[in-house]
């Protein structure tokens, strides 16, 4: 009875074994790509489609990750606008990140210079501020970070071309993208950028109230008038810009020079005496502490927690800092004070309700049901 036993203990962990292994690294013989003959049109600016489907693999195998469990869509999942459901992401060894993940979608033709839009499909360098704290400034660079980090995937760049190249499913990825099967970190870098600022968000009822092909509710208009008017959250999340209805100040005028803080990242009065000291950590510049890149707001009903921190778990919570929460914060912007004091809105709850059914008109279904964004790994 004992031999028999313990027969079975070790059966039951050869199984837990086994089906870890399984979970955390999906090869051929486990699942399988499925990935259209014809290559799906993404629209990225690549001249060749095969370039943004290899990145879409990337984006969800998690063998980029040194403990193959862990992938960029971990973080970024695309039924939540490619954002996290969690305050903080967890990386390869349990590690929890220290802000929460930014949703992913209309990247492109977020670059400006001298105040003006980039629109050119000719280089992926088209944002001047990515991440909570603008770190950084090339999307071709910044995709590596978290494959990079000792917290979130643990890989190094050697060891990721190595890897992927002992792989069977991509040679004839790379050799579909670029021509030859060589692995290097400047193809992979640029394929999950294609990917990346393929992701768009543009079939919104906003979008169809702006084409005048639909009609808001009472509530949505009511709630889409106090957001423009009575409290100017227009400000911030611009509605109207030279990019589009992005839902951020993205065109706002930066200056530089260090005398005049960039105005993509504001203090909204999180805290009087903020630990995480966001865009400062950039820039060394006591005037740039609790400043934080201003989100787009398009999927916000999808993309909780909110702010750098995941604080507040809903938007009447995110509505409540701004209607009596506002702390008085080292650097808070001027749209948010009153006589020098920190703003009292003192937004009521039929207002709430009302600018809650706005928001809800951002959320996109087709992007976040869009098969040419979702994951290429399929069970058998």
């Amino acid at each position: 009875m004992k031999t028999r036993f313990t027969l079975f203990i070790f059966a039951m962990l050869a199984w837990g074994l086994y089906s870890c292994n399984q979970n955390n690294n999906p090869t051929l013989t486990t699942a399988y790509l499925d990935l259209p003959q014809t290559p799906y049109q993404y629209n990225s600016g690549a001249a060749n489609d095969y370039i943004p489907t290899l990145g879409r693999v990337l984006f969800y195998d998690t063998r980029l990750s040194v403990s193959n469990g862990v992938s960029c869509a971990s973080c970024h999942k695309q039924a939540l606008a490619f954002s996290d459901n969690n305050k903080f992401s967890r990386g390869f060894n349990g590690v929890l990140t220290n802000r929460n993940a930014m949703p992913i979608q209309n990247l492109r033709g977020f670059g400006i210079i001298n105040g003006t839009p980039i629109f050119s499909d000719s280089s992926l360098n088209l944002s001047t501020s990515l991440f909570w704290d603008g770190r950084e400034t090339l999307l071709t660079a910044q995709v590596l970070e978290p494959i990079i980090s000792h917290v979130e995937m643990g890989m190094t760049l050697e060891n990721l071309t190595k890897k992927l190249s002992q792989l069977s499913e991509y040679p004839s990825l790379f050799k579909n993208a670029y021509g030859d099967e060589e692995v290097t970190e400047g193809k992979i870098s640029v394929a999950l950028s294609r990917f990346i600022v393929s992701i768009t968000s543009n079939q919104t009822k906003f979008d169809l109230y702006q084409q005048r092909k639909i009609e808001f509710s009472p509530a949505e208009l009511e709630g889409f008038n106090i957001f423009l008017n009575k409290y100017n959250c227009n400000n911030c999340h611009n509605t109207f810009s030279f990019n589009g209805s992005l839902f951020t100040n993205i065109d706002a005028p930066f200056f530089g020079g260090g005398y005049v803080p960039d105005q993509r990242f504001i203090d909204i009065g999180l805290d009087t005496n903020p630990i995480d000291k966001g865009r400062a950590d950039v820039t060394g510049l006591s005037t740039d502490i609790g400043r934080f890149k201003i989100p787009n707001l398009r999927n916000v009903a999808l993309t909780a927690p909110y702010m750098h921190d995941g604080r507040f778990a809903t938007l009447n919570e995110v509505l409540e800092h701004y209607s009596t929460g506002i702390e008085d914060s080292p650097n808070l912007d001027p749209v948010l004070q009153t006589n020098g004091s920190p703003r009292r809105m003192m937004i009521s709850e039929a207002e709430k309700q009302s600018i809650i059914a706005f928001l809800y008109t951002l959320t996109d279904y087709s992007m976040i049901t869009d098969p040419k964004f979702s994951s290429p790994f399929k069970s058998k």
